[in-house]
């Protein structure tokens, strides 16, 4: 049975209840007298006593319950705070929140401004300059400008993650004044490993600037612990440092040139080979593997795009994969890759597969086999056109065998979304069906499954895996079956199993109506368990 809800710490009752009655008892007096004055640099009042992680907790709650105001936020922008997230409440944002941000909270090491678009690049600015502490910081969708950049690489030497992504101020050349400092003739940032910089385009400037390859194969060189860069031209800039054809690639703006930038790796021509510390690559076309497994030998994390077949040999031989995601835009057979995995299989970790094409069960099989290690499994596949139009002759025979006798016994995560395909899906449901219920009754650390729009009814999957001894589903948390064929009696035996389960979406069930909902919310209810259910 789903846990049943837990009486609330004391701290966090207290919390929610000065959340409910802020606005009567100590805003009020604030917002009519002092609301709009700025030249205090603290405020003394009765949150200023609070140890740091309490006032993060009451900005959190009053957020969730959408009181958070900009009279709260000058009550609470306190010294002692270390983490601060305005993303839920970008709106509040303004110039002159950052102006206390800058003078009230110069201890922060991590601060979110996703979204926040009404402060300006000077605001960003005075706020990055006047915290020297920050290790992660995200302004992803604001108004970051370079000069932003080069006070982040100026002052944060501790930073440590930064997401800049989609910043309409910024493109790969700007993002060199975070490893740089021409001024003064020094690099920066030198602790940086992680770089959101997606969706930055290269703004045009008469030609004179640098290629989006250039730019960032500089940060690659300049940053010495970077482990990921995330931009669609991170391969071309690993092309470029691969093939060593660095003599167009000047100094300009002040920035040393590729040429000397290669030498503080200690790369010297017909000596030691360049190589790269990054972890985690994406956007990988196939043709591309041998050089990016050539520059980045360490690295645990790839994102690859299979074509035409040319570079499997390749993506065989990378021994330091532990997480891989593998997408097809030709709807490739699921088969397809399953030579890859039976030599990677036994070092992952983590499998996610895009595009590909499941005709049956079998396939699924032999990729689940090929990869006992598994701790996550993702699969997006498509159906054929034709799925479920060849209905059965009879009802099969019970299968005597195990599909996966040995599972996946560290499972945790395991999605499979099928999309496209006709009619019930019975036909596919026979050789799919056993894969499933073989999984689920072997994958005894199970905590989230997602299992969306399968076309054949899943209560056979269930029910078996309900029976079978050990239990299996003792640690499921989470399960969605979005757009799948469930049956009410299904989800009324997940309800009563000895599960930990927190949350249960059964969005677009086609076999689960307003009754059905209406009697699992009464349980709930009725028994107090701590479970979400969505349904519509």
């Amino acid at each position: 049975m789903p846990r049943r809800r837990e009486v609330p710490a004391l701290v966090r009752l207290c919390l929610q209840n000065l959340a409910q009655h802020m606005q009567s008892l100590w805003l009020r007096d604030y917002s009519d007298n002092y609301l709009d004055e700025f030249q205090f640099r603290f405020i003394m009042g009765p949150f200023n006593d609070l140890p740091g992680n309490t006032v993060q907790e009451l900005l959190r709650v009053l957020a969730q319950s959408r009181r958070l105001s900009r009279a709260a936020l000058h009550l609470l922008l306190l010294p002692q705070l270390r983490e601060l997230s305005l993303s839920p409440c970008p709106s509040l944002a303004s110039n002159g929140i950052a102006r206390l941000l800058a003078l009230r909270c110069q201890g922060l090491i991590s601060l979110d401004l996703r979204g926040c678009s009404r402060l300006s690049p000077a605001a960003l600015e005075s706020v990055v300059s006047a915290l020297p502490r920050l290790q992660r910081l995200v302004l992803a969708g604001t108004q970051a400008d370079e000069r932003v950049l080069s006070a982040l690489g100026r002052g944060c030497h501790e930073l440590r993650e930064l997401d800049v992504s989609h910043c309409r101020n910024l493109d790969p050349r700007a993002l060199r004044s975070l490893a740089f400092d021409p001024r003064h003739r020094r690099r920066c940032c030198p602790m940086l490993r992680v770089l959101l910089a997606r969706g930055l385009e290269l703004m045009g400037d008469g030609g004179t600037a640098p290629a989006p390859a250039s730019a960032l194969a500089f940060l690659l060189l300049a940053l010495p612990s970077l482990q990921f860069l995330a931009h669609g031209a991170v391969p071309d800039a690993l092309r470029l440092l691969h093939e060593q054809d660095l003599a167009g690639a000047e100094d300009t703006d002040g920035f040393p040139s590729l040429q000397e930038a290669v030498r503080w790796c200690g790369a010297v021509p017909g000596g030691h080979r360049l190589t790269l510390p990054l972890r985690h690559v994406e956007d990988v076309e196939e043709q591309d593997l041998a050089v990016v497994r050539a520059m980045c030998p360490q690295a645990e994390e790839a994102v690859v795009w299979l074509s035409d077949g040319t570079g499997t040999a390749e993506l065989r031989r990378w021994s330091s994969l532990c997480r891989l995601t593998l997408g097809c835009a030709e709807g490739r057979a699921l088969a397809a890759p399953v030579p890859v995995l039976q030599s990677l299989g036994p070092q992952l970790h983590s499998l996610t597969l895009h595009g590909f094409c499941c005709h049956d069960g079998q396939a699924l099989t032999a990729v689940l086999a090929a990869c006992p290690g598994l701790r996550a499994f993702n699969a997006d596949l498509h159906l054929p056109p034709d799925t479920g139009t060849e209905e059965p002759d009879e009802d099969p025979p019970p299968h005597s065998t195990d599909p996966l006798p040995h599972g996946c016994p560290q499972l945790h995560t395991f999605s499979l979304a099928l999309v496209g395909g006709t009619g019930s899906g019975l036909a596919l449901g026979t050789t799919l069906s056993p894969v499933l219920t073989s999984l689920l009754c072997h994958a005894l650390r199970l905590q989230r499954l997602r299992l969306l729009s399968i076309p054949f009814p899943l209560d056979p999957v269930f029910h078996a895996a309900l029976a079978a001894p050990g239990p299996p589903l003792q640690e499921l948390q989470e399960l969605s079956l979005a757009g799948s064929r469930v049956s009410g009696r299904t989800v009324r035996l997940l309800l009563a199993s000895h599960s930990r389960l927190h949350r249960m979406d059964l969005s677009r069930c086609q076999d689960i109506h307003r009754r059905d909902y209406d009697g699992f919310m009464q349980s709930v209810r009725k028994q107090h368990l701590e479970l979400d259910i969505t349904w519509e």
